[in-house]
Formats: C-alpha cells, structure tokens, sequence
C-alpha cells in the first residue's frame, strides 16, 4: 500500500481498529465474514461485536459495511 495515498471509506478505520482492539484486522474480517454467512444481518453482526468485543459502533459499522461490500 502507497503510504502516500490517503485510504477512504470504511477501510480508513481499520488501524484504529487493530491498534484499539488488539487483534490483527483479518480477524475482525474473518469472523464477520463468518457471521454474515450464518445469515445474520449487518446490524445483528455490530450489536454482537459491540456487546461480544467492545467495539464502538462506528468501528463496528465501517468494519460490517467493508465484508459486505467485499462479499457483494
């Protein structure tokens, strides 16, 4: 990644995510990814990672609405 090159969209929260939470963002990914594919719904997957996680809402959100557009 060009460290000159300013990332937007969800993505952009993602070493905030890491550096808060303590885990590499694959993680994040791929247990949202896993959730998404048990059927359950963008907001069902942010309550779980807020309430499981501690996860702040915005992080939840940007981090849910990135897998899903990946997903698409």
């Amino acid at each position: 990644m060009d460290p000159d090159v300013k990332v937007k969209g969800p993505a952009s929260y993602f070493p905030s995510i890491e550096k808060k939470y303590g885990r590499p963002m694959q993680d994040w990914l791929d247990l949202i990814a896993a959730e998404l594919d048990a059927g359950k719904r963008h907001m069902e997957v942010v309550e779980q990672l807020k309430a499981e996680h501690g996860m702040g809402h915005g992080h939840a959100n940007a981090a849910v609405a990135y897998v899903k557009a990946k997903l698409a």
